[in-house]
């Protein structure tokens, strides 16, 4: 959406901030959770981590299963364009399945650098809705679409319904919560009675799947004094969260999980020298756990890994 459709430079960025950092990570914890995990395919190469993703489509070119996961792949690695492409042969070869056209639409929105919900992913979203009215993704990113259209409320409103149908301590409760309290901190919507009221019990930290943890979100204040940062400053805030997860690292280095949150989001941010220097530091800290920790970075491509 661009600004002269009613979104602010300064909020359209802010909102991206929070998309890469909630809405990512609450979409992939979502598909994670309920859909059935594919098998594991043969061992990545260090030189490409997709060759076996890529291997599998091709002697399995029907196999919406194989195509599926090396969407998931492509996601992880950050080529959304690419995740779209094989989530597309996916879905057409399992054209009801909802969880594939909610994963199609979430490749399109993040593949998209102007538009924060394109008709493409408009479009599958509202494709998986058809076929599963309670899809959880497709629900969030409707509302998503809401909120940068302007209908704040009505966004926060289709929240709180997606909140009362997770079941209680699923891997993007804390997440969902987040998103509804930074929206409503944004737009000075109170929402503060209405969390309290659906307070449960979230999963901590260490029971949670990585895929489904978020780098750690700035508080309502923080939000609130983002919306008047200059872009630049904006990047330092998102910056300073991940340094913030590293000096978590050095008070409790055992943390392998965090580690692997560590590296993805030091891919995600192009910093490919600092993200080489957690594997080592990682490694270093738990050599018991090296071996995942590499096979990890490998599918990241972290340099070195």
């Amino acid at each position: 959406m661009s600004e002269s459709k009613g979104m602010s430079g300064t909020n359209r960025a802010i909102l991206v901030a929070a998309f890469l950092l909630l809405a990512a990570a609450v979409g992939y914890a979502m598909w994670r959770d309920s859909a059935p995990a594919p098998d594991a395919p043969a061992a990545a190469t260090p030189g490409d981590p997709l060759a076996a993703f890529e291997a599998r489509t091709q002697a399995s070119p029907k196999s919406a299963e194989a195509w599926s996961a090396l969407g998931a792949a492509r996601f992880d690695l950050g080529d959304f364009a690419g995740a779209a492409a094989a989530y597309e042969k996916a879905s057409a070869l399992a054209p009801e399945s909802a969880g594939l056209w909610s994963a199609l639409g979430e490749a399109r929105v993040m593949a998209s650098t102007r538009d924060p919900m394109p008709p493409a992913a408009l479009a599958a979203f509202e494709k998986a809705i058809a076929l599963d009215a309670k899809d959880p993704r497709a629900r969030y990113f409707l509302a998503v679409k809401k909120d940068v259209g302007g209908d704040h409320r009505g966004a926060i409103d289709d929240w709180f319904a997606l909140l009362a149908d997770t079941p209680q301590g699923a891997p993007w409760e804390a997440d969902l919560r987040r998103t509804i309290e930074q929206v409503g901190a944004i737009h000075k919507i109170d929402v503060a009675d209405r969390l309290a009221k659906t307070q449960t019990r979230a999963l901590t930290p260490n029971e949670m799947p990585v895929a489904a943890r978020a780098i750690p979100g700035p508080t309502r204040a923080e939000m609130e004094a983002a919306s008047q940062l200059p872009k630049g400053q904006q990047d330092a805030m998102i910056a300073g969260m991940v340094d913030g997860l590293e000096a978590k690292l050095k008070a409790n280095p055992s943390d392998v999980d965090r580690w692997i949150m560590l590296m993805r989001s030091r891919m995600t941010l192009g910093e490919t020298a600092k993200a080489a220097q957690a594997l080592k530091d990682a490694v270093a800290a738990n050599p018991g756990a090296a071996d995942r920790l590499k096979a990890q970075a490998r599918m990241l491509g972290v340099p070195g890994a």
